[in-house]
């Protein structure tokens, strides 16, 4: 089980809907019933989906003890794609074509030769396929958190997205949303009464006369997801001498470095996007160049330690999904104990990183904002930075 076990990547949903006291056997039973293999269930695009039980891309056994974690129930999505193979049914055809056309007065293949070898050799490999022998079977981790009510899901792809939320809705009668950065902000600010100031947030000047009043990538004029972008330059900003402390609402603090990844981008869409890696990327003349010329943060790699543990990771700033966290190996002996420690250990780290973008967030939608505004303005100017 790779989530529980190496480097953890995922973007999170919201389920819609009640979570369950508990989970149970019946929960494992619903799983069972949509297990891949078991029953044809058949995108649009004609892709099979089906859950697995974890282990690897053949097992459907679910279990309580294998699929229930500490109140995480874990389990995973299967696409079989039946892909024939371009050059053999190629050399399917070429047989069947000369054997068709060998009888002919002219010597070559007709038309109608042609449609005829066709036909056969692909009937020939779709029933050579009905084995599996041509299918490409493909895993993503899911993770369904009681504590919280949402599914953590391991993978970026629109279309495995799309998949899980069908086959999600018909196994449990559920569908989710997204938590991307605009999501996260209004449902933040609902616990501090601020959601008429995401409301009324645009994209800030970073850098007046460069930054546009529109993002280029975020077309829906609803959307807060910028504001995923600002939180990275923040943080760029609290790191600027290399490291940051920054104190948190539930009175615990926060280290953060900003450390091996660094995308930035042109929010108008004109001058093209950059990815640095370096162990300091934010340090680095060309990543300063970038955001004075207007370019924001897109990805940035993070490390941060909370209550004496570190995590190192990159977070997407629109999405807010987590890509190759490494987290600290439990120290218990016992396997089960190791398990259960590691699920409270991706819930300590997403609930940091909430609690951090919260802290961008009660200074980002508060008078406060301004002051700060014109103080990363002058960070970016070019006459401060020749001074320094």
């Amino acid at each position: 089980m790779g989530f529980f076990t190496g480097r953890a990547s995922f973007l999170r949903f919201r389920v819609d809907g009640p979570a369950p006291r508990f989970f149970s056997e019946e929960h494992l039973a619903m799983l069972a019933e949509n297990a891949a293999g078991r029953q044809r269930m058949v995108a649009s695009d004609g892709v099979e989906v089906g859950w697995t039980g974890g282990e690897h891309i053949l097992d459907v056994q679910f279990e309580m003890a294998k699929n229930i974690i500490n109140d995480m129930l874990f389990f995973s999505i299967r696409t079989d794609v039946m892909k024939l193979p371009g050059d053999l049914l190629r050399a399917y055809y070429a047989i069947d074509l000369a054997a068709l056309a060998k009888n002919n007065p002219s010597g070559h293949a007709s038309a109608l030769n042609k449609r005829e070898a066709k036909e056969s050799a692909r009937d020939r490999l779709e029933l050579e396929a009905k084995d599996g022998r041509y299918t490409k079977k493909k895993t993503v981790e899911v993770v369904w958190d009681l504590k919280t009510n949402e599914l953590l899901f391991g993978t970026t792809s629109v279309a495995m997205i799309d998949r899980l939320l069908v086959l999600f809705k018909n196994t449990f009668g559920f569908s989710f949303e997204s938590i991307t950065a605009g999501k996260r902000a209004y449902s933040l600010a609902e616990a501090h009464q601020r959601t008429r100031n995401v409301d009324d947030a645009s994209p800030s000047p970073f850098v007046p006369g460069l930054s546009p009043k529109d993002v280029a990538w975020i077309p829906d004029e609803a959307s807060r997801d910028f504001l995923g972008n600002e939180f990275l330059m923040w943080l760029w900003f609290q790191c600027e001498d290399e490291s940051a402390t920054i104190k948190l609402l539930d009175d615990s603090e926060v280290t953060v470095f900003m450390a091996r990844t660094l995308t930035l981008e042109c929010p108008r869409g004109v001058s093209g996007h950059e990815t640095i890696s370096h162990e300091g990327p934010t340090r680095l003349p060309e990543a300063l160049r970038a955001i004075q010329s207007g370019k924001l943060p897109r990805k940035a790699g993070l490390t941060i330690v909370r209550h004496d543990v570190q995590y190192e990771f990159a977070i997407s700033a629109e999405s807010l999904g987590i890509t190759g966290a490494k987290i600290p190996a439990p120290e218990d002996e016992d396997a089960r104990a190791r398990l259960e420690a590691r699920a409270d250990q991706v819930r300590h780290l997403i609930e940091t990183i909430d609690l951090l973008y919260d802290a961008f967030g009660e200074v980002r939608f508060s008078a406060e904002w301004q002051n700060q505004l014109s103080r990363m303005q002058r960070w970016l100017s070019r006459e401060e930075r020749r001074a320094a």
